[in-house]
């Protein structure tokens, strides 16, 4: 069964659900499959951290999800839905009002969120005049609460400052607050630490959990660091090669991986309080989008594969708190191999 139809809570339509997502790059050579089959699901109030390396696929979603691919980049198939209505195929100028007013966007580099020639605060109120009904003095007063629920000292004095005015982490806070101007009921935020040093990026994730909980808004939280998503998430999806292999509840996924590529990335993260002789390795890289091996694309690297797995792709099954794309936990496959020691 495909993961667009077990990840669907039962009785509770989701906030955001993306079914089968497929994402292509043409080039001179053919086209390249970037993102292929990606389906979960965000409920209200709900952070899901999507992780995984560097070209797995994971900015592009967030992209596709917002209307913002990069030609030529598209998706070629799947759907995508925000609230039970179907987005991925609306016109620019109709997705432009939707990021408006329903996605907020927390890019890793606040510069390129926040215009160096005016000041947070005219930036700020701009966007509230433009998607609320309040007049200005109402939306300026509500550009310093908002400043102020970030976290950002002195907010009426520094409403009339300039971005290049403040910190690294302090422009991030500004625009976690331009993204909560219009109250949307969904934020994409893609590698929003990554240029922080640790401590800021503690920081600016405990303002991202908080403003979640009292705002009840659904985040998408793409991120390569999996301690962010430990801190942050309520579940995880975990992707290699443009495909999720595993996804579930982050604590069972981080305490408890099913597929041996979250194994390994589980097992490279140092735990406070573990003492381990070494910390695990996986061998190789993630392969090119344009050498993407038959069956699992993980299989050339994976310490447990066989035969199945280079040559049938695995599709999400239920694994325990988890869904994995691994043939390990296939029914048909396991029982003999536990007798004969094929994969352990």
């Amino acid at each position: 069964m495909s993961g667009a139809v077990q990840d669907r809570l039962p009785g509770n339509q989701p906030l955001l659900q993306v079914d089968r997502l497929r994402i292509e790059i043409p080039n001179r050579r053919g086209t390249l499959l970037a993102v292929d089959d990606v389906s979960f699901h965000i409920n209200e109030g709900e952070v899901l951290g999507v992780v995984g390396e560097s070209g797995a696929g994971k900015s592009l979603t967030g992209s596709a999800i917002i209307g913002l691919l990069e030609p030529p980049c598209h998706i070629a198939g799947g759907q995508i839905h925000l609230a039970g209505r179907r987005i991925d195929n609306l016109s620019y100028e109709q997705m432009r009002r939707i990021r408006g007013r329903e996605i907020g966007m927390v890019f890793q580099d606040p510069l390129t969120s926040l215009n160096p020639l005016y000041t947070v605060g005219r930036q700020l109120t701009e966007t509230i005049l433009t998607h609320t009904d309040l007049g200005e003095k109402a939306a300026r007063a509500r550009a310093i609460e908002l400043l102020q629920e970030v976290g950002i000292p002195a907010a009426a004095e520094r409403i009339d400052q300039y971005p290049h005015q403040f910190s690294g982490g302090m422009r991030q806070r500004v625009v976690i607050a331009l993204a909560l101007c219009i109250n949307p009921r969904l934020i994409i935020a893609d590698e929003p630490t990554t240029a922080l040093d640790v401590s800021i990026q503690a920081q600016i994730i405990a303002v991202l959990k908080k403003l979640c909980r009292e705002h009840g808004a659904a985040v998408m939280l793409v991120t390569h660091d999996m301690g962010v998503i430990a801190e942050t998430a309520d579940r995880v999806a975990v992707m290699y090669a443009g495909r999720i292999v595993e996804v579930g509840p982050v604590a069972d996924v981080v305490l408890r991986a099913q597929h041996p590529y979250t194994a390994g990335l589980m097992g490279s993260i140092p735990l406070v309080g573990h003492d381990v002789e070494a910390l695990t390795q996986i061998d190789g890289a993630m392969p090119r989008l344009n050498a993407i091996p038959a069956g699992c694309a993980f299989n050339p690297r994976c310490p447990r594969a066989f035969e199945r797995c280079r040559r049938e792709r695995p599709e999400l099954q239920p694994v325990g708190a988890t869904q994995a794309a691994c043939w390990l936990y296939d029914e048909e496959q396991a029982r003999p191999a536990r007798g004969s020691g094929t994969h352990g």
